[in-house]
Parts: C-alpha cells; sequence; structure tokens
C-alpha cells in the first residue's frame, strides 16, 4: 500500500539500447504527486524513448519503473495508470468532442449514466462546459489541445505523458496555451510529465525540470536553478540565451578564475568545478546581467563595443555588440524603460558584468 510520500514515479536505473545505441543510460528518477515536471533536450536525446517506456509502449533492457510503489515491467499500456497527450493529439473527426472524451470510457464497459456524469466533470475541468455538441472542426487549435487533455484526464490517470503537444500550434497560440496548461494541471492537480526540446514551454510550466543529453540527465532542478546556477556548460548553453566565450585558465583564485580568450579578452568568472591553469573552457554570461555605462563602484568585467544590429522584440529588445580586439559579438538585454530608444548601428557602448554573473565549465556545450 502506498502512503501520500510514496513518488507518483520513480525509475530506478532504466536502461534502454538500439543495438549498439544507448537512448536511455541508467535513468533514476522520482516525481512527487501533484508535480508539473519537464523534460527537456535537443531532438536524440532519449526524452521521447523514455516517455514511450513510461507509458508501456516499449520496455527497457533493465531497470524499473514505479508508479506510485508498484512496479510496470511487463504492464500492459491500458494496464497502466497512465494517460497520454500527443503532438498530433489523434481526435476523431467523425466524432463531436463529448464522444471523443467518451471514448476510453465506453471501451472500458463504464455505464452509460457514469460516462455522462465523468464528460461534463471533465469538460468543465477545462473551461469548455459548453461544447460537447460541436464537431471537432469546429474548435480553434487551443480548445482541440483541451478536448485532447480533458480525453486523457477522463480516465483518472495518476500520471498524464504530453509528448511535445503544443508543437503543431502557432506561435501565439503555444504562448497563450503554455499559461492555460500551467492554470490547468494547478487547478487538477494530476501530475503532468511534459516532454520538450523548447526551453521557453519548461521554463514557464514546470515546478521541476531534467535537461536530457545523450540519455542522462545532466541536471534535475527548478527552472530558476537551471537558468541561474547551471551545473554544466551543456546546461548553460542550452537553457536559455547566453554569450559564450572559448578561453584558457590563466590564474585560479578560490572560485573566481580568470579566463584569456583567444581574441584577447581577459575575462573574470566564477566557477563551481576546480579548473586547473592551463585548461580550456567556456565562459556563459546572459544578455540582462550586461550592464551598459559605467558600473557604480567598478566592475570585475569591462568591455567597449560597437552596435552592429538592433534586434526590437518589444520587451525582448536586444543589441549586437562587437567587442574587444578580435571583435567577438555580445548580446545585451536591452532595459524596456525607453532610454535607449535613440540607440544606432555604429554607436560605441561601454558594458561591464561581475564575475558572478559570468559561469566558467570545462567542456563543450551545445
Amino acid at each position: 500500500m502506498s502512503s501520500d510520500l510514496t513518488p507518483d514515479l520513480e525509475t530506478r536505473q532504466l536502461l534502454r539500447r538500439f543495438g549498439h545505441f544507448t537512448a536511455v543510460d541508467q535513468i533514476d528518477l522520482s516525481i512527487a504527486r501533484g508535480e508539473f515536471f519537464s523534460i527537456l533536450g535537443p531532438s536524440g536525446c532519449g526524452k521521447t524513448t523514455l516517455l514511450r517506456m513510461l507509458a508501456g509502449f516499449d520496455q527497457p533492457d533493465s531497470g524499473d519503473i514505479l508508479i506510485r510503489g508498484e512496479s510496470m515491467l511487463g504492464v500492459a499500456p491500458n494496464k497502466r495508470p497512465v494517460n497520454m497527450v500527443f503532438q498530433h493529439l489523434a481526435l476523431f473527426p467523425m466524432m463531436n468532442v463529448a464522444d471523443n472524451i467518451a471514448y476510453g470510457l465506453r471501451r472500458r464497459g463504464t455505464d452509460r449514466h457514469a460516462i455522462a456524469a465523468k464528460v461534463r466533470t471533465a469538460l468543465e475541468s477545462v473551461d469548455l462546459p459548453d461544447a460537447g455538441d460541436k464537431r471537432i472542426d469546429q474548435l480553434s487549435g487551443g480548445q482541440k489541445q483541451r478536448v485532447a487533455i480533458a480525453r486523457a484526464l477522463v480516465l483518472e490517470p495518476r500520471l498524464l505523458l504530453l509528448d511535445e503537444p503544443l508543437g503543431a500550434l502557432d506561435l501565439k497560440l503555444r504562448e497563450h496555451m503554455k499559461v492555460e496548461l500551467k492554470q490547468l494541471q494547478q487547478r487538477i492537480g494530476t501530475t503532468f510529465i511534459y516532454i520538450t526540446h523548447d526551453q521557453s514551454e519548461a521554463l514557464v510550466m514546470s515546478d521541476r525540470i531534467a535537461v536530457m543529453q545523450r540519455g542522462r540527465f545532466e541536471q534535475t532542478g527548478s527552472p530558476t536553478d537551471l537558468y541561474y546556477s547551471p551545473e554544466s556548460a551543456f546546461v548553460a548553453g542550452f537553457v536559455g540565451d547566453a554569450n559564450r566565450w572559448r578561453g584558457t585558465v590563466t590564474q585560479v583564485n578560490g572560485d573566481t578564475v580568470q579566463v584569456s580568450t583567444g581574441n584577447g579578452l581577459q575575462l573574470l568568472c566564477s566557477s563551481k568545478q576546480t579548473p586547473q591553469q592551463g585548461e580550456t573552457v567556456s565562459v556563459f554570461v546572459r544578455p540582462e546581467a550586461i550592464g551598459i555605462g559605467e558600473a557604480a563602484g567598478g566592475a570585475d568585467n569591462r568591455l567597449e563595443g560597437r552596435i552592429a544590429n538592433l534586434l526590437f522584440n518589444g520587451a525582448n529588445s536586444s543589441a549586437l555588440l562587437l567587442c574587444g580586439p578580435g571583435e567577438d559579438e555580445v548580446r545585451v538585454a536591452l532595459p524596456q524603460t525607453g532610454q535607449y530608444r535613440h540607440l544606432k548601428r555604429g554607436d560605441v557602448l561601454s558594458l561591464y558584468f561581475s564575475a558572478a554573473q559570468a559561469s566558467c565549465f570545462g567542456g563543450d556545450a551545445a
């Protein structure tokens, strides 16, 4: 018998190989009840293979999958307390909304009066209480998305698996649905496991994120942990935007490291690792961490650059500058207070950032 403290999902040393290729490499994972958990990574990293094993569509070569403490090894997909929402939704166009949602219940042999009540509840849970009689082709993209989720939730799964369900939507609708999905999950309390290669989706919606590369989890943590405290060059380069320099360590003083880049810049940065003098490293600095003008009280790093391009994107506008003797391209976020509206190509700006805002890692980023 499971207790409320038993994780909704655990994987233990989960391994899946295809010939000589290891798609999922001994993954350990624990997801608490009611979490919105995302698995984020590039194409081919193993995230979809992992999701298919959780759903029961594929079997691991070794390891275990436990849902509320019960092993799922050998349990057929339709016998597992999970349901799945696919990228292309797979709604039945010949059925109306209510019949789409009721489909799984009918296959279970549920009483028709219970089906009607459950469908009404499911429609209310996704804020479509009056849509039951509508045809699928009468719905917007966002409404179809919610119907697909209602069809999955009506079966009362312990886990809802979502395989890049926003990928087929246009950009504006995708932005809207990110907020809707997060609010829906918080309202119903079902554990969501969400697969995506889109960092924005993962950062906006998730309670926790696992960043996956080459079949392994590089780092697992909250969105703020991953963004502000990456633990590897891959995570620093993959999650969010960052300026990157390659260089050689010339001095180490505790967790502060001096790096000389190939184009002649001298940078002070921080490192949780212990790089050695002469080691080749990558330095990452977020565009919004770079100040413009003269730093009050001084700064660890100062650059001067000429504006090569201005990238207007509303609240996410930025400038690309060419800095240093090698004209390294540096992206700087422009604060949206109006004081930089006068900037133009060719203007020269002073830039600054602290060592604490520059993360240093050995190895290569993606």
